[in-house]
């Protein structure tokens, strides 16, 4: 299965946060919609970094809670791994698991943000490929070849 694949059946809606939000901010947007990250971006289109609860919680055991009013890019993780649509998402598994990441954008060919794929697309794709596989062996066994 590819990336759009994956983008395909959960849509394209990517939620970003501008570098100069307070990390109070993201904190607010991260339990408002209930994920783990957000794309930093001047724009929305473009990927300026990553701010994730791993970040907050880094800036929080360094500055305690002054941390909450630094602004994201002061947290935020500037070198981001992205992908392509074309990508596989098993080779997306094996960047996520090696760069122990959970959240990937995927980009197009003029480097413009058109969705992110989080570990838990990841493993619901895995598990449908999965499911697939299992429904056909039945139908062949059931049925025959």
């Amino acid at each position: 299965m590819r990336v759009e694949q994956v983008l395909a059946s959960k849509g394209d809606n990517v939620l970003t946060i501008h570098p100069d939000a307070s990390t109070s901010e993201l904190v607010s947007q991260l339990a408002e919609h209930r994920i783990g990250a957000m794309v930093v971006s001047r724009d929305g289109r473009t990927v300026d970094g990553m701010a994730s609860e791993r970040d907050v919680v880094r800036a929080l055991a360094k500055l305690g809670a002054a941390a909450l009013d630094k602004p994201v890019s002061e947290l935020m993780t500037p070198t981001v791994q992205c992908a392509v649509p074309s990508a596989y998402v098993q080779d997306l598994m094996s960047l996520m698991t090696n760069s122990r990441i959970r959240h990937v954008p995927v980009l197009d060919e003029e480097h413009q943000m058109i969705g992110i794929i989080s570990i838990g697309d990841v493993v619901k794709s895995r598990i449908d490929e999965l499911q697939d596989e299992r429904d056909a062996l039945v139908q062949y066994v059931t049925v025959g070849g």
